[in-house]
């Protein structure tokens, strides 16, 4: 079942990406918040609904304890946000999905890990397909120029980096937060640090969504809820994968680490066939290469 679970989760994460963006709109400057409010409300439902039907016992000091790790990657996911906004899906989400590649490369910088050579050889892989898209977003950077001005033009490009260096960090603490002998979590025990993690993070998102709403409400922006129809999509289907990721990884986990890094191939096929976003030659053939090397990082990782 472990490997349904997996592909399943592949899937979710994939539509969720692609309803993102569908639901995401350039002229509407608060659309990004409009996401994060909703993403922090399906979380927040299904924490409590954890709480409910499971014999654990939460501390509501784990909020405190796991903020860090919570704001990182709630911060991140803001940031991919915003910047959906103004760029193509296909182009951001493989430059997000070095993630873990940074992940890796903080852990030797701060934990002086070693790592294999072919590891480097992936991470190297990786770097030339980022090198690449920078090089060759010029032509489709002037026309987003053009179209929203230098400075955001910059900034909304910028946004893929910064998710990506961002959770990447958060990654990075969570290797402390998720062990029994660094965790500053209360009530923990082995089966169910993850699962304190989970709810913390999923309930200070929905602090964070309600804070955003109430900022909404004070700036009177319209908050029409039948018109953001692709965003709640895209956050149930956030949620529900991280639902089903939880059981994917309980089985060969070796395995579905690297199924679960085509996250990015889905998203940029969906993308291609429902949101017709069209790169040129270049562009794809380095997305390509930073796939290429994302799926060698999830495979060497695994063994």
């Amino acid at each position: 079942m472990w490997l349904v679970f997996t592909l399943v989760t592949t899937l979710l994460w994939g539509a969720a990406e692609l309803f993102y963006k569908k639901g995401s709109h350039e002229t509407q400057k608060y659309d990004h918040l409009r996401v994060c409010v909703l993403v922090g409300a399906v979380m927040g439902i299904h924490a409590i609904f954890t709480l409910l039907t499971s014999d654990i016992a939460y501390d509501p000091m784990n909020l405190i304890a796991y903020l860090p790790v919570s704001l990182c990657y709630i911060v991140s996911m803001a940031c991919s946000f915003f910047g959906i906004r103004f760029i193509e899906e296909s182009l951001a989400d493989p430059i997000e999905n070095t993630a873990g590649a940074m992940c890796t490369l903080l852990c030797v910088i701060f934990l002086g890990e070693s790592i294999a050579p072919m590891v480097w050889v992936a991470i190297g892989v990786i770097l030339v397909g980022i090198i690449g898209i920078s090089y060759t977003e010029k032509s489709s950077g002037d026309e987003r120029k053009k179209r929203l001005g230098k400075r955001l033009a910059f900034i909304a490009f910028l946004m893929p980096f910064c998710y990506a260096i961002i959770d990447a960090f958060g990654s990075f603490l969570d290797i402390f937060f998720l062990e029994m002998e660094t965790s500053p979590l209360i009530g923990i025990n082995e089966e169910n640090i993850e699962l304190v993690a989970n709810i913390s993070y999923e309930l200070t998102f929905a602090i964070v969504g309600l804070i955003l709403f109430i900022f909404m409400l004070i700036k009177k922006v319209p908050f029409e809820l039948p018109k953001q129809k692709d965003k709640a999509i895209a956050a149930v289907c956030e949620t529900a994968g991280q639902l089903t990721y939880v059981y994917a990884m309980s089985g060969n986990g070796a395995v579905a680490a690297p199924i679960l890094s085509c996250v990015c191939v889905v998203s940029l096929l969906l993308s291609r066939i429902f949101l017709h976003e069209k790169l040129t030659k270049r562009q794809y053939i380095f997305i390509g290469i930073i796939i290429v090397g994302i799926l060698m990082l999830a495979v060497l990782e695994g063994e």
